[in-house]
């Protein structure tokens, strides 16, 4: 690789980092986050949990395995701007099909390396969740520092409309009686290849579909997909939702579906301070009093002083690092989420149990073998 050029990221708190661009040119913005998986970055970079957002990958290397068509988990890269310590341009992953700076480079994506990683992650878990810019044409901070003002606040920021498929499409055995209506806010593509390699034939619906549209597929189940911003700008979402858990099918939610199924159920969220992402968060299920190892990327929660309120709701699961509400169901009804990834590409497999569960209540309640 040929001589760098200089890359600058402004923070919002006005510290500036100097380091040097790799990928695409130009100048690019967002929410500021970090993930602490050591692997699984092209899955990450994919997911359009992290739409809006640019991602600090704690890992000290970062594209030392290249990058693979199929370790995807959407159609494109879905952050806005990627920082790391040693962005590799060599691989040595004979299965890979090129570096991670041409696969940059062809999705436009903005990078700088060459940063003080822990340093930044630190700054974050102490200030919050902060917007920031990477440039590798503005080399101006104090032009960046005026341009970062124009950088949306993800707090009340909807963005599941922006990600969601556009026309429905079908996965899956038609003749399948596990009929599952998947309403999309941004959902990964694993999560839909869990539900069809356990037998499920899954309809993917745009995130604005009424619920007449969703029941003409005549579904067995529901299930409310992740996605990214803020859950409480999604008043659509919610009442579609409402209309749903009163089918009284079973119906599973993740990570946004998590708190779109308790804004349903009239239990607020909020933003946290700076999130959970990673693949190494503990989870206690409270259900069965076993500790899982899980994939997390959310920057929104439940609020769980009102879900320990809400005399209809049970909650199943939570976070052993600080007691966040990672999992609730409602009672006497097949309907319940989880904040976590249950699919878990990249991660653990801890939690795939929850599909088995799901599609496990379709079929008690159809009455299939």
């Amino acid at each position: 690789m040929s001589e760098q050029p200089k890359a600058l990221l402004v923070l919002e708190d006005g510290t500036v980092y100097e380091g040097k661009a790799f990928g695409a040119s130009g100048t690019t913005g967002g929410e500021l986050c970090f993930n602490t998986g050591m692997t699984g970055y092209q899955e990450v970079f994919t997911d359009p949990s992290y739409y809006g957002q640019v991602l600090i990958m704690n890992n000290v290397h970062i594209g030392n395995y290249g990058v693979k068509e199929e370790d995807v988990e959407s159609d494109s890269i879905k952050i806005k701007g990627l920082i790391a310590r040693n962005l590799e341009e060599l691989f040595s992953r004979k299965q890979a099909a090129g570096s991670l700076d041409e696969y940059l480079k062809k999705h436009k994506l903005v990078a700088i390396e060459g940063v003080d990683t822990r340093a930044l992650v630190t700054k974050v878990r102490e200030r919050g969740a902060m917007n920031c810019l990477i440039s590798t044409e503005i080399l101006d901070a104090e032009v960046l520092k005026a341009k970062l003002a124009e950088v949306p606040n993800m707090d009340g920021l909807e963005l599941a409309s922006v990600v969601s498929t556009k026309v429905p499409y079908e996965l899956g055995d038609p003749t399948s009686p596990i009929r599952i209506a998947v309403l999309d806010f941004g959902t990964k593509r694993n999560i839909l290849n869990c539900m069809v390699d356990r037998g499920a034939y899954v309809k993917v619906f745009p995130a604005k579909t009424p619920l007449s549209e969703l029941k003409a597929f005549s579904p067995a189940g529901y299930f409310i997909s992740n996605g990214p911003g803020d859950p409480a700008a999604m008043p659509y979402a919610v009442e579609t939702i409402k209309e749903v858990l009163a089918e009284d099918k079973p119906t599973f939610g993740i990570c946004l579906g998590h708190q779109l199924l308790a804004l349903a159920n009239d239990i607020p969220t909020f933003k946290m301070h700076h999130g959970h992402r990673g693949m190494n968060h503990p989870v206690k299920n409270l259900l069965t009093g076993r500790c899982e190892i899980t994939t997390q990327n959310h920057g929104f929660g439940v609020d769980p002083e009102a879900v320990r309120k809400a005399e209809h709701i049970e909650i199943t699961h939570v976070n052993l690092n600080d007691e966040s509400i990672e999992g609730i169901r409602v009672k006497g009804k097949p309907h319940f989420s989880v904040q976590y990834h249950p699919e878990s590409t990249p991660g653990p497999h801890d939690s795939r149990y929850l599909f088995d569960e799901f599609v496990n209540m379709i079929r008690q309640q159809e009455g299939v073998v």
